[in-house]
């Protein structure tokens, strides 16, 4: 699919991920013009009607939009995320189907997966246990709309695919996202009191795959240029590294020299993760880049330290 003559949707255009998709459209020759980026408060996704004119007169559907965040906002908005992101998923796909929209993208997440399964996360291991619960409401809803797309290729010929996209770090994540502009923000934030001690949710020995925004926006270009199939497609890095290991990273980066005290009644989460990523490279030919401290130091630099 040659996207510079697309008419594309991109939901979630004004956040994170959103923002750089966009960037990465307008890179790869998209018209701005052929790009709409709702905002919440002109169209809401849970509305039926909204979907219906936020999809009408487009070719393609980019659904980048979620609510998400770190672990506290997932203990303490559970319903508001397990509703929002499921009802949001199953009325725009069906509006798109009915709209005749050409390929339909959403964007999974690799919390999908379930707890102690081998490792690197295989697409094909998807159903083989239960998910990590404190995010299960996030990823049951995400992993549903898996079997919407599936469901709709199958009955309509509906062209959805689904990405199971890892732990994205970079410019323009905000404190709340994720570990990585967290960790950015605690250690900034002694830096600038003095304090000589940052505490940090976990025993630091939870795992992750974080791959560069840069590098999955690409990825999900790629995605949406060649890959129409039924089966979904791993986005990351394929490098595992701890949160603690992560930590003492940006320290050293930020010139922190203070003590990292990791809190082991916190929860931390799932406890490794990282995600194959041969079907990507064999489909679209991807791999993740960007070196592993220099994206760091970007992030940092957004950040202001």
């Amino acid at each position: 699919m040659d996207l510079k003559n697309k008419k594309i949707l991109v939901t979630g255009g004004a956040g994170f991920l959103g923002g750089h998709i966009v960037k990465k459209l307008l890179e790869r020759g998209v018209p701005k013009e052929n790009i709409f980026t709702p905002r919440s408060f002109e169209l809401d996704l849970r509305k039926r009607a909204d979907c219906q004119k936020a999809v009408n007169d487009r070719d393609v559907v980019i659904h980048a939009a979620a609510l998400t965040g770190n672990v506290e906002l997932h203990k303490s908005r559970s319903a508001e995320i397990f509703y929002n992101n499921l009802i949001m998923g199953v009325e725009l796909i069906e509006a798109a189907r009915q709209a005749g929209v050409q390929k339909f993208i959403t964007i999974g997440s690799a919390t999908e997966y379930p707890d102690n399964i081998r490792l690197p996360f295989r697409e094909d291991d998807l159903w083989m246990g239960p998910l990590e619960p404190i995010h299960a409401p996030y990823t049951v809803a995400k992993k549903m709309l898996l079997v919407n797309a599936q469901a709709y290729r199958k009955q309509y010929g509906f062209n959805a695919v689904h990405i199971l996209l890892t732990n994205m770090y970079g410019p323009s994540e905000h404190e709340d996202g994720g570990p990585i502009p967290a960790l950015i923000k605690r250690i900034g934030e002694a830096r600038k009191t003095g304090e000589t001690t940052v505490r940090i949710w976990g025993t630091g020995r939870a795992t992750r795959d974080f791959l560069y925004v840069g590098d999955a926006v690409e990825g999900i270009c790629l995605v949406t240029e060649k890959y129409d199939k039924s089966e979904p497609i791993n986005l990351g890095s394929g490098f595992e590294i701890s949160i603690k290991e992560l930590a003492e990273i940006i320290a050293r980066l930020m010139n922190f020299d203070g003590k990292l005290d990791f809190d082991p009644t916190k929860p931390e989460g799932q406890p490794r993760r990282v995600l194959d990523t041969a079907r990507a490279e064999k489909e679209l030919n991807f791999k993740a880049i960007t070196d592993f401290e220099e994206g760091l130091k970007q992030t940092i630099k957004w950040h202001g330290y």
